[in-house]
């Protein structure tokens, strides 16, 4: 099989079941508005899963409720976000065991890996050391810098040969950072984007047939 030179995780969905969790957190910062715009915003959600909780937030006001809000509200919106969070998924139940498996099999290979995620980063962090993960990865990096320019980073600042290197993700936007950076894609968790590349990949790095 393929040397890699490093592997490169999403966090929500491949990593960390978190995906309901989320919806219920925001369910709860909106819970003051209309169901049916919160259900809006879901749906945008569920299609956009690597997106950063403010681009979410800003597109909950701007496109459904059609308003525009001062930067500190959203700020405000976010944070009750990041609370819930924090207290919602430090379960280590949460944990997705296949994927876990497969990064300790990397670590003990030496094969680095890395975290691009639309989490927020300090939350990210926080998350990754109350999990007892965060040892098995190199950097963790969250939004709200986009995926592909934390893609590139990583790329730039390990001096990473692009055709060695994969993207492990559940959504387009995983793909598509993936694609811009010119490196392999797997999807992961999701039927759909499991289509677009590498299905089998996980089985075949955790060693099974």
């Amino acid at each position: 099989m393929k040397k890699y030179d490093a592997i490169i995780f999403d966090f929500d969905g491949v990593i960390l079941d978190s995906l309901k969790i989320k919806e219920q957190g925001f369910r709860d910062i909106f819970a003051e508005f209309p169901k049916s715009q919160v259900e809006g915003l879901l749906n945008y959600h569920r299609l956009h899963g690597g997106i950063s909780r403010f681009v979410k937030i800003k597109y909950f006001f701007e496109e459904i409720r059609k308003e525009v809000v001062p930067p500190e509200e959203e700020r405000k919106y976010a944070e009750n976000f990041s609370k819930i969070m924090k207290e919602s998924l430090i379960n280590k139940n949460y944990l997705i065991l296949e994927i876990l498996d497969l990064i300790k099999k990397l670590n003990f290979k030496k094969i680095p890996c890395h975290i691009a995620s639309g989490t927020e980063d300090r939350e990210l962090k926080f998350l990754a050391e109350a999990l007892g993960i965060k040892d098995y990865f190199k950097t963790i990096e969250g939004s709200p810098t986009p995926k592909e320019k934390l893609v590139r980073g990583i790329l730039k600042n390990h001096d990473y040969d692009n055709s060695r290197c994969i993207l492990i993700g559940d959504s387009m936007t995983d793909y598509e950072a993936a694609k811009a950076n010119r490196i392999e894609f797997c999807g992961y968790g999701n039927s759909e984007i499991e289509k677009l590349g590498q299905q089998k990949l996980i089985k075949e790095l955790l060693g099974e047939k």
